[in-house]
C-alpha cells in the first residue's frame, strides 16, 4: 500500500479530504474531490465547470487537485484523498500491483503526440538505438516509462542498457537544463514547454509505438458507494470532449487559465490532443494487460496483475 507524503499533499489537504466516508450513501456527499493533471480534458472540465454544474442539484461541490504526474496521483485515490482522477496507461497498472484500492472508470484517448523521447538539438544521440548507455529521465511507472520501455524493445535494446534516472517533471526538467541526463521522455505540458525552449530532436513518440489509452479512474469504495456520481462525471467530461472539439481556437487559453503553463506551450499541447471519454471494452482491457506483462516480465512491478479484475461496471450495464 502507497504511504501519502507531506511532499505530494499537506496536512490539511489530507485531513479536508479523507474526512469523506465511503460507506455513506451518495446522497450524503457533499463534495467530490478530483486528481488532474496540467493538461488534457479534466483540464478542460474544470474550466467549463461542466461536472460543477452536473451536480449542483444533487448538492455535491467539486474540489480540484493538481498533481505533476499519475503515480502520486493513484496514491491519493488509494487512501482516499480523492475520489476520481485522470492518468495515463502505466500509473494505475503499478498501482494494483502494490495492491492499490482502485478501479478503470472509462477510458480517454492515448497521449499520442503528446507524449515523447527528446534530446538536445547538439546531442549525438540520433535515434532510439543510440540511448544505449546514456541516462535517461523519466517519471518512475508513468506512461513515458512505459514509452520508453517499448521504444527500446522496439529498437532492439534491452531495459537495462540503459540508465533510467527517476524524477519528477521538474526535477528532470532541471536535469535536462543542465545535462545531467541524456534524454527525457515525458508528456504534455512539460514535452511542449522543452519544445518552446529547445527545439529538441524527438526519437519516438506514444503515437508511433504504443496502442494504449489514458484512464478516468476511480477509489474503488468510492465507486461502490457513489456510482451515479461517477457515471454523472463521466458525462460531463463527455460535454467537455464536444466543447473541446466544437472550440479548437480557445482549448489552448481554456488550458493555460487554469494550469498557469505559457500560452505558447499549451498551444502546442492543445493542438495534437485529442478529446473524448468512452467505456473499456475488452479491446482496451487486453491492450492494457499487454503492459503489464511487460513490466512484470521486466521486474518493473512486484507482482502480476490482471487488469480485467479492476475495471468498474456501473449499475444496470
Amino acid at each position: 500500500m502507497f504511504n501519502l507524503t507531506r511532499r505530494v499533499f499537506g496536512i490539511g489537504l489530507l485531513a479536508a479530504t479523507v474526512a469523506l466516508s465511503f460507506g455513506a450513501a451518495a446522497q450524503e456527499l457533499t463534495q467530490l474531490n478530483i486528481g488532474y493533471q496540467k493538461t488534457g480534458l479534466p483540464v478542460i472540465a474544470r474550466q467549463q465547470q461542466v461536472i460543477e454544474k452536473a451536480l449542483a442539484d444533487k448538492g455535491v461541490a467539486v474540489k480540484w487537485v493538481e498533481f505533476t504526474a499519475g503515480p502520486p496521483l493513484v496514491e491519493a485515490l488509494n487512501v482516499g484523498a480523492i475520489d476520481v482522477g485522470w492518468t495515463g496507461d502505466a500509473p494505475p497498472i503499478f498501482g494494483q500491483s502494490a495492491g492499490a484500492n482502485i478501479v478503470y472508470a472509462a477510458a480517454l484517448p492515448s497521449n499520442g503526440d503528446g507524449e515523447a523521447i527528446f534530446v538536445k538539438p547538439a546531442s549525438p544521440v540520433q535515434s532510439v538505438a543510440d540511448l544505449k548507455g546514456k541516462r535517461i529521465g523519466v517519471g518512475k511507472g508513468t506512461s513515458a516509462h512505459n514509452l520508453l520501455v517499448a521504444a527500446l524493445e522496439k529498437a532492439g535494446i534491452a531495459f537495462d542498457q540503459i540508465t533510467p534516472v527517476y524524477l519528477s517533471p521538474a526535477d528532470a526538467a532541471a536535469a535536462f537544463a543542465s545535462d545531467q541526463i541524456d534524454a527525457w521522455a515525458v508528456w504534455d505540458p512539460f514535452f511542449a514547454i522543452a519544445e518552446t525552449r529547445y527545439q529538441p530532436r524527438v526519437l519516438a513518440r506514444s503515437s508511433e509505438v504504443l496502442k494504449v489509452n489514458t484512464y478516468f479512474l476511480a477509489n474503488k469504495d468510492f465507486a461502490k458507494a457513489c456510482p451515479e456520481i461517477i457515471t454523472t462525471a463521466i458525462s460531463a467530461l463527455g460535454e467537455a470532449a464536444k466543447w473541446a472539439d466544437q472550440n479548437r481556437d480557445n482549448v489552448a487559453e481554456a488550458l493555460h487559465e487554469v494550469t498557469g503553463v505559457p500560452l505558447d506551450a499549451q498551444t502546442i499541447a492543445a493542438n495534437r490532443t485529442k478529446f473524448g471519454i468512452f467505456p473499456i471494452t475488452d479491446e482496451i482491457v487486453a491492450s492494457q494487460q499487454a503492459t503489464a506483462d511487460r513490466f512484470y516480465k521486466l521486474g518493473l512491478i512486484p507482482k502480476a496483475v490482471r487488469i480485467s479484475d479492476a475495471v468498474w461496471t456501473a449499475p444496470g450495464n
